[in-house]
């Protein structure tokens, strides 16, 4: 017990005199993303109503995709076989995340169809990270 108090009180006074240097990517990508909704099947009692739904449908779908793109997909996929047949075929596809800072770059309408275009500024996703956390890495360590 006491061994472990002497260790957990050295480790405090080591990291008084750790220096912390600030890492900043060489070059930051920028993802985009479309997503897409019908407008007639949108819910609706007139077509301005339903063109507004598809708006936020298209855009909540592009918001989808970029965080795919940056968190990936959660699959679940499940096959029974019965007499050497495929019996039921099940497939999940998930994704859930935070995505901060990405603008509409683009919202149109093509025939029945609404279209969102999203474009996510990695930079801008570093600037607001490091804003929040201040990410760092050993830069110097000083002993007595």
């Amino acid at each position: 017990m006491a061994g472990c108090i002497l260790l957990g009180g050295c480790s405090q006074m080591f990291d008084k005199h750790v220096e912390y240097e600030y890492q900043t990517p060489e070059n930051f990508p920028v993802l985009y993303a479309v997503g897409y909704a019908p407008i007639s099947l949108q819910p609706g009692s007139t077509e301005q109503q339903k063109a507004i739904m598809a708006m936020k449908a298209s855009k909540l779908e592009a918001y989808r995709e970029l965080a795919e793109q940056v968190y990936g997909q959660k699959v679940d996929a499940q096959t029974s076989v019965q007499g050497m047949v495929a019996n039921n075929d099940s497939l999940k596809v998930r994704v859930q995340g935070v995505v901060r800072g990405a603008k509409v770059v683009k919202s149109y309408a093509v025939g029945d169809t609404y279209a969102t275009e999203v474009e996510l500024d990695m930079k801008l996703v570093h600037d607001l990270y490091v804003g929040q956390t201040r990410p760092r890495s050993v830069k110097k360590v000083t002993y007595f």
